[in-house]
């Protein structure tokens, strides 16, 4: 928007340029063509006489200064004028032998002449008035579009900060208040013997799930830190998916899920932070590992720079869909206490966004499949 506002800023400074400089032109060709002949005319009329030639705005500067000293005392009134015309030379030269010039009637003359001529300055100034008012209204006006936009942009951070920290508050909560009255049973000795072992393992969980979202959430928060920068350097990006991969085979067996893996022997050499963008790659198999069927299949496929995980889940409602890389956004199943925290997905695309790469969820992208995430790359130096 900025970088909008700038252009449009310049672009307006131009025109304003132009018409100032055209505007300038035509009113000293008016003034030279048309009014200069009949105030020279109308001077003569009053023996003031004008001779030489010089561009308008010297010559109004001069007739002024020199009426002006007209109503300086006598001797030093002649001084000044003389001066005048030695000023200028042989370019211009002003002569008074109207009687009347000292008169009442030439004062009245000189007062004239003075705001005419002054009039005529006004008028010759008037393009770069005219020039000065529009563009200031134009900066006023981007201006204050440009705080309006901040105050709605701090209206929605304010307003999205404020549902984080409730998504945070509650499932922070909700495990709490689990661990407290399991605590509380274990504690007071209201547990049955048959019972504590259970007790004990919930607890456990509960605090591991905890661990789990407080973890995450420092990730979120410190890739949005401005002091954050990845360490890239130039590795296997196949490599890494399929050791992303193998790390997680044991859970999908767990599951019974059938893991389909397509990645290619040769080298995919990318610039990349390994530690980050393994991260990212483990989110989305850790997403399809707990949104996936059971008993279903995941398709885990690289080609030309582009990872394909897909899964046989349940189908991801459209609407839902424009939201999920979003903090703390869930769907209907993830809300439950053995859903995910929300946060991942969104880690995973900022990470992907940071080596110049793009995250997107496909619901239509392989048959046989409900739902696919693809990262693609195509900043593969990584600057």
């Amino acid at each position: 928007m900025k970088r909008t506002v700038k252009w449009y800023l310049i672009q307006r400074f131009l025109i304003v340029l132009f018409f100032v400089y055209w505007g300038g032109v035509l009113i000293d060709l008016f003034y030279r063509m048309v009014l200069t002949p009949a105030v020279l005319v109308f001077l003569e009329s009053q023996q003031i006489e004008i001779t030489g030639n010089s561009d308008v705005f010297t010559w109004m500067l001069q007739v002024l200064f020199y009426i002006l000293a007209g109503f300086l005392p006598p001797g030093i009134r002649e001084w000044v004028q003389g001066r005048i015309n030695a000023a200028m030379g042989s370019s211009m030269r002003i002569e008074v032998t109207s009687p009347l010039y000292s008169g009442v009637w030439g004062v009245l003359l000189r007062i004239l002449i003075i705001g005419g001529i002054l009039g005529l300055m006004l008028v010759r100034l008037l393009p770069y008035g005219l020039g000065a008012f529009y563009y200031s209204r134009v900066v006023t006006k981007q201006f204050d579009i440009l705080l309006a936009e901040e105050k709605e942009e701090k209206k929605a951070a304010d307003k999205k900060r404020n549902l984080l920290l409730s998504d945070i508050a509650h499932d922070i909560k909700t495990p709490l208040t689990t661990i407290c009255g399991y605590s509380r049973a274990l504690t007071e000795g209201i547990a049955q013997e048959d019972k504590r072992q259970v007790y004990l393992e919930m607890i456990y969980a509960k605090a591991m799930r905890m661990d789990e979202l407080i973890t995450l959430l420092f990730e979120y928060v410190k890739l949005d830190s401005e002091g954050f920068v990845l360490h890239k350097r130039q590795e296997d990006f196949a490599e890494l998916v399929r050791e992303m991969t193998a790390l997680l085979y044991t859970e999908f067996e767990e599951k019974r899920m059938l893991l389909v893996t397509e990645i290619p022997e040769e080298r995919m050499p990318l610039a990349m932070d390994r530690l980050q963008l393994g991260r990212a790659v483990t989110n989305l198999l850790t997403n399809a590992l707990r949104y996936g069927r059971e008993g279903g299949r995941v398709l885990v496929r690289l080609t030309d720079y582009e990872l394909t995980v897909a899964d046989q889940g349940e189908p991801v409602d459209p609407a839902f869909a424009a939201h999920i890389f979003e903090p703390f956004a869930r769907g209907d199943k993830a809300r439950t206490s053995q859903g995910g925290s929300g946060l991942g997905l969104g880690i995973a695309r900022k990470i992907v966004e940071m080596h110049g790469g793009s995250l997107s969820l496909n619901l239509n992208a392989e048959e046989g499949y409900t739902k696919a995430f693809q990262i693609s790359f195509y900043d593969r130096e990584g600057d």
